[in-house]
């Protein structure tokens, strides 16, 4: 085997940079299919290798089925197999998502994304049991399982995650959004190379690179696509030092964009971009002046001189 072979960078099976999309609204709330579609085609031309549609950046808590399923559908004609498309597919309600997934599989997609259940806290053997009845529901259907435990309440363990890997085979991938790079750490002990671990947070994709992640799953890259995708090959090619000054380049914006609940931030500079994507529905609000103003001045320090 060559080194090549051996580095955890190599399996990266939705390519290193996956946007996790906003979804745009027209001013009366509805979802604007148009705009999407020329969004996502915007954000392929910048650098992304693959789109989550109906994640929670795309507010899905707030979307029907009848509504996501029509927005994959429109952003499947977009980029037209130009990029990996993946479903969000968790819910806290298994029978809901087992439901929710099989439908992504019959839209076509590439992968589903599954958040671990939020609110009702499920012990381990719990999430475990979700997992498998989610992932035998489209046995052919690769899954990337999401651990975000600030807004679930709830973490999925690395032992749990290996014994799912062990069982089912259509889960491939991780997005490790704990805020720490020990979980990196701990899944690559116990699942080596056959789980590809993406980066749940921009602000430290680097950080988890160097311990095996593979990718990001990015907000920031609706705005700085470019710039992430160049850190990454940086990064793979060994140029450490050039990584590094994207890295602190992109730091601001990264934490500007969690600087509110996301997507308040992300939908408002991206208007400042001049894309309407529109205000995100309620309970969440558009983005306070003060977050409009900090969002501007990291903006425009961005644009090339």
């Amino acid at each position: 085997m060559s080194a090549a072979a051996r580095q955890p960078w190599c399996n990266a099976p939705f390519g290193r940079v996956v946007t996790a999309m906003v979804t745009p609204f027209r001013p009366d709330g509805s979802v604007d299919h148009d705009l999407a579609a020329r969004l996502a085609d915007h954000l392929v031309q910048q650098g992304s290798d693959g789109l989550v549609i109906c994640g929670t950046t795309g507010e899905s808590p707030t979307l029907s089925w009848a509504e996501q399923h029509r927005l994959i559908a429109a952003v499947q004609d977009a980029v037209a197999g130009r990029a990996r498309i993946l479903a969000g597919s968790g819910s806290n309600c298994t029978a809901e998502a087992v439901e929710a997934t099989r439908e992504a599989a019959a839209l076509g997609v590439d992968a589903a994304l599954v958040v671990v259940p939020y609110y009702n806290k499920p012990p381990q053997e719990g999430l475990e049991a979700h997992f498998q009845a989610v992932a035998a529901a489209a046995p052919e259907l690769p899954l990337m399982l999401y651990n975000i435990p600030g807004r679930t309440a709830c973490s999925l363990a690395p032992e749990t995650t290996a014994r799912l890997l062990e069982r089912c085979p259509n889960i491939v991938s991780f997005k490790a959004a704990s805020g720490t790079t020990e979980e990196v750490s701990a899944l690559r002990q116990l699942c080596d190379n056959r789980l590809a671990i993406y980066s749940g947070d921009d602000a430290l994709t680097l950080p988890m690179l160097a311990v095996g992640a593979v990718g990001v799953v990015s907000v920031a890259s609706h705005l700085a696509g470019p710039q992430i995708s160049a850190m990454i090959r940086s990064f793979l090619e060994g140029d450490l030092s050039a990584a590094l000054a994207v890295h602190e380049q992109l730091l601001p914006l990264c934490k500007a964009l969690f600087a509110s609940t996301n997507p308040i931030p992300v939908k408002a500079a991206l208007e400042l971009a001049g894309w309407p994507v529109g205000a995100p529905r309620l309970p969440l609000l558009p983005a306070s002046d003060l977050v409009k103003q900090q969002l501007s001045e990291i903006l425009a320090a961005l644009r090339p001189t």
